[in-house]
């Protein structure tokens, strides 16, 4: 999406997801929403499961995966550390190991600040991430997890927007197509 705001031949090719996060943070608005939890499947994990849960968020990204179009995009947001908290208990205690992390030093990864980054055009709102790239879990453990934050969430103060953010939304192309598309 952020390439579709630069020039080159993609500029404007995303227009129509730049405008349903719009959409997505305005319905989130009208309903009271303060909070995001954002399952980020470009943050990768090994082992157990981790949520961000750091009271604040403030830095320049550059992409890991992609440093050719996202780098030095600054961001700033506030986290929600009593959520991400209560999920990483509420998950652990119901049999999957998850940590909760308040690390300054532990950045948001793009899957979590790109839909941030629109979406806080229209509506500012705390984030929590939690990492989704999970390479050694299976569907059980990641269900417990999808069970423990709606359990944390219905617990809470917190109203709470719920978004799957990642590669699920778009193909790359391969390596011998990229240049020439990109």
């Amino acid at each position: 999406m952020l390439m579709s705001e630069q020039d080159g031949p993609v500029k404007g090719t995303r227009q129509a997801a730049i405008d349903g996060h719009a959409e997505i943070a305005r319905r989130a608005k009208v309903l009271g929403a303060d909070t995001v939890v954002i399952c980020d499947t470009h943050w990768v994990i090994n082992a157990g499961f981790h949520i961000n849960a750091n009271s604040h968020f403030e830095g320049l990204f550059t992409s890991n995966e992609f440093p050719q179009f996202i780098q030095n995009m600054p961001y700033k947001y506030d986290g929600n550390s009593a959520l991400g908290d209560a999920i990483a208990k509420e998950a652990t205690e119901r049999g999957a190991h998850t940590l909760a992390h308040h690390l300054d030093s532990l950045e948001l990864e793009y899957g979590s600040l790109v839909p941030m980054r629109f979406m806080s055009r229209e509506h500012e709102m705390k984030v929590v991430s939690v990492a989704a790239w999970c390479t050694v879990h299976d569907h059980d453990e990641s269900r417990i997890v999808g069970e423990a934050i709606r359990a944390a969430v219905e617990a809470s103060n917190s109203k709470v927007l719920l978004v799957a953010s990642g590669s699920l939304s778009h193909n790359i192309w391969p390596n011998k197509d990229y240049a020439a598309n990109n």
